[in-house]
């Protein structure tokens, strides 16, 4: 499993900024439209935008990744999407990643050294 533990770190971080800025972006959506008006309002804050941009961006990145540790660790179809929807639903990201951290990390244990 050559580049195991590399994919799974590169996944690892990825799950977690996706998770924070999404994570972050949600609490702030409620507050914005359901305390601040937003949605009778045409201004809104620009880094509000900008940061749900950002979190496109991460979560492309985020989708890369998996897909790439995915077919390293050989997942079936169900788990590969499974674990790359968790980057679009709040704070599920991180119950992805602990998973797949668990997994990865018993595999890796399991492993010969070479």
């Amino acid at each position: 499993m050559k580049g195991l533990a590399a994919a799974a770190t590169r996944f690892r971080v990825m799950a977690w900024l996706t998770g924070v800025v999404l994570g972050a972006l949600t609490i702030w959506l409620v507050v914005g439209y359901g305390f601040l008006d937003y949605a009778n309002t045409d201004v809104k804050p620009g880094l509000y935008r900008n940061l749900w941009t950002a979190h496109g961006w991460l979560y492309f990145i985020y989708l890369i990744v998996g897909v790439d540790l995915a077919f390293r660790v050989r997942y079936g179809l169900g788990k590969t999407v499974l674990i790359l929807l968790a980057g679009t639903v709040p704070f599920m990201s991180f119950v992805a990643e602990h998973s797949v951290h668990k997994d990865v990390a018993s595999r890796l244990a399991t492993e010969e050294p070479s």
